[in-house]
C-alpha cells in the first residue's frame, strides 16, 4: 500500500498525466466547432456526365460507360463550368494537358481516343487542331449501340486562357495531368501574368515533377503533389500535439486521404480550426488514396461542398466539410456523410 502511495505521488507519473491530459484537451474536438460558414458546392469538371464507379482503372474510357444523359453537358467546356456555377457552384475543378504550340488544353484524359474522333495526345496538336475534333464522338450509355453527343462537340474544347477569361472573378483547381517538369514550369510563367487576386482564387496539384517546377517559379502559389504532402504532414505529425502549426503547413494545400485523417492531431475540427488559421485548405479524398495516382487526385475552401454534377444525376458525390472535401463514390455513403457533415462532423 506503501509502495502504492509513493506511486501515486511520484512527480514523474503527474508529469505524465498532465503531459497525457494536455495532449488531449489541446486535440480533442469534443468542444471545437467546425470552421466555416456553411455549406457549398464543388464542380468536378464542371457539369459532367456520370458513370458507374465499379472496375474503374487508370486506363479505363468512362465516356463508353455513361448513364443515360440527364442533362447536355460534356466535361470540362465552358459551357458545363457555366451551367455549373449557375447551379451554385462556388469552385470548379478541371484538367490540363500542354498542346503542341505550349498552350494548355482543357481535357482529363491522357489520350484522345477515348472521347474523341482523334488519336494520340494533346501535345501532338496545336489548340487550334484540338479544337476541330469532336469531344462527344465516344460517348455511349448503350454499348455503342447509339453516341448522343456524337457531332456535338466540336469546338468545345477550351483552352485555360478561354477558361480564366471567361470566368475572371470564379474559383478554380487546377490538376496538372502529366509529370513533366516543364509543363510546371510553363504553366507558372502564365499564371504569373495574371493578377495577384485573380491567382490569389486557384489551386494547382498533379504530379511530384510539375508542382516542384512551378513552385520553384511561384512560392506563394497554392499547390499540391504526392512529395508536398508527404513534406507537410510529416512535421505536423511530429510537432502538431502541441498545436503549434509548422512552416511547411501554412498558405498551402494538403489533400488528404479519409482514412489517414483521423490520425492527424485535433482531427477533425480542431486540426481543420488550425489550418484555417494558417490559411491552409484541405482537401479530403475518399478511401486511402491509393486508388488515386500522383496528377489524378480527386477533389470555396469554406464550407460544405457538393459536386454540381452529383445535383443532376445523384449517382455520385464529392462532399466538402469547413476546409475540407470528401469524395464518395456511392449515393448510401453520399447520404450518410452529408447528413453527417451537416451536423457539424466531418
Amino acid at each position: 500500500m506503501k509502495d502504492y502511495t509513493k506511486f501515486i505521488r511520484s512527480k514523474k507519473v503527474w508529469a505524465v498525466l498532465v503531459l497525457i491530459a494536455f495532449v488531449y484537451l489541446n486535440n480533442s474536438s469534443l468542444l471545437a466547432g467546425p470552421p466555416g460558414d456553411g455549406p457549398q458546392l464543388l464542380a468536378h469538371r464542371g457539369l459532367a456526365q456520370t458513370f458507374p464507379m465499379e472496375g474503374l482503372r487508370n486506363d479505363t474510357c468512362t465516356a463508353e460507360r455513361i448513364y443515360e444523359p440527364e442533362h447536355p453537358f460534356l466535361e470540362n467546356t465552358l459551357a458545363s463550368m457555366e451551367a455549373a456555377f449557375q447551379a451554385g457552384a462556388d469552385i470548379v475543378e478541371f484538367d490540363v494537358h500542354i498542346t503542341r504550340d505550349e498552350q494548355f488544353a482543357v481535357f482529363h484524359d491522357w489520350t484522345l481516343d477515348c472521347r474523341t474522333n482523334a488519336k494520340g495526345v494533346t501535345r501532338d496538336y496545336t489548340m487550334a487542331e484540338l479544337k476541330s475534333f469532336d469531344i462527344g464522338y465516344g460517348y455511349t450509355a448503350d454499348h455503342g449501340k447509339t453516341y448522343p453527343f456524337r457531332g456535338k462537340g466540336i469546338g468545345q474544347m477550351p483552352s485555360l486562357t478561354e477558361v480564366l477569361t471567361r470566368f475572371p472573378d470564379k474559383a478554380f483547381l487546377i490538376d496538372v495531368k502529366s509529370r513533366d517538369p516543364r509543363e510546371g514550369e510553363l504553366l507558372a510563367s502564365y499564371l504569373t501574368r495574371l493578377s495577384e487576386q485573380q491567382r490569389s482564387r486557384l489551386a494547382v496539384y498533379g504530379g511530384d515533377e510539375p508542382i516542384a517546377a512551378l513552385k520553384a517559379k511561384l512560392p506563394d502559389m497554392r499547390v499540391m503533389s504526392k512529395a508536398t504532402i508527404k513534406g507537410r504532414l510529416l512535421p505536423y505529425a511530429a510537432i502538431g500535439w502541441t498545436g503549434y502549426i509548422p512552416a511547411a503547413c501554412r498558405h498551402t494545400e494538403l489533400h488528404i486521404p479519409e482514412k489517414i485523417g483521423p490520425w492527424l492531431w485535433g482531427w477533425p475540427n480542431k486540426f481543420l480550426n488550425r489550418m484555417d488559421r494558417a490559411d491552409t485548405r484541405v482537401v479530403l479524398v475518399g478511401g486511402d488514396g491509393a486508388s488515386f495516382p500522383a496528377g489524378s487526385i480527386r477533389p470555396k475552401i469554406r464550407g460544405v461542398f457538393l459536386r454540381a454534377l452529383a445535383a443532376s444525376s445523384g449517382r455520385t458525390a464529392s462532399i466538402k466539410s469547413p476546409r475540407c472535401i470528401i469524395d464518395i463514390k456511392n449515393q448510401e455513403c453520399y447520404k450518410k456523410k452529408w447528413m453527417a457533415l451537416l451536423s457539424g462532423e466531418c
